[in-house]
């Protein structure tokens, strides 16, 4: 990787991570997806993980700390995982793949974090339940966060960086 592939793929990350300073619908947030690019473009997968994690850190030193915040990161940590595909196999359809299966664990996660960490819910499997199905609305901000992040910084990554190293390939006579 390349010192400027890896400032134009920190910028991006810090990027969209600074878009949770502006207005949005809930739930509409980039945080699934910056953990998912990191892992998949940075020539050492952990350290793209852990870019992710200290920008997300970062905003969230400014937006404040929740009881579910440790699920949050987790989330991203799991998401990052998935990113690992991407390292070899970035086709849009991969991509698109793995941000709705980023999106799906990050529900599981959080939600599991909020029946855990919070008061809402009797501890009981229908309290379980009564969690996860009380969650499904915020769901669908949740997933078109997720993909339009997802495809906003993959796609921004391939025309800053890829796009650029298949021009400077010779050709042949």
């Amino acid at each position: 990787m390349k010192m400027r592939e890896i400032v134009i793929s920190i910028g991006l990350i810090a990027a969209v991570a600074a878009t949770r300073f502006l207005p949005h619908p809930m739930n509409f947030s980039p945080v699934m997806s910056v953990a998912l690019f990191g892992s998949a473009v940075f020539f050492n997968r952990y350290l793209g993980i852990a870019v992710a994690l200290a920008a997300m850190a970062l905003s969230d030193l400014f937006l404040g700390a929740h009881s579910t915040l440790p699920f949050v990161y987790l989330a991203m940590v799991l998401a990052g995982v998935l990113g690992f595909t991407l390292r070899n196999r970035r086709s849009p359809v991969m991509v698109l793949g793995m941000a709705l299966a980023g999106s799906v664990l990050f529900f599981i996660v959080t939600n599991l974090g909020v029946f855990l960490m919070q008061d809402l819910y009797p501890r009981t499997a229908a309290g379980l339940v009564s969690c996860y199905t009380m969650a499904l609305p915020f769901f669908k901000n949740s997933l078109a966060g997720d993909l339009v992040f997802t495809a906003v910084l993959f796609s921004l990554h391939f025309v800053l960086v890829r796009r650029n190293e298949t021009r400077a390939l010779p050709t042949a006579a």
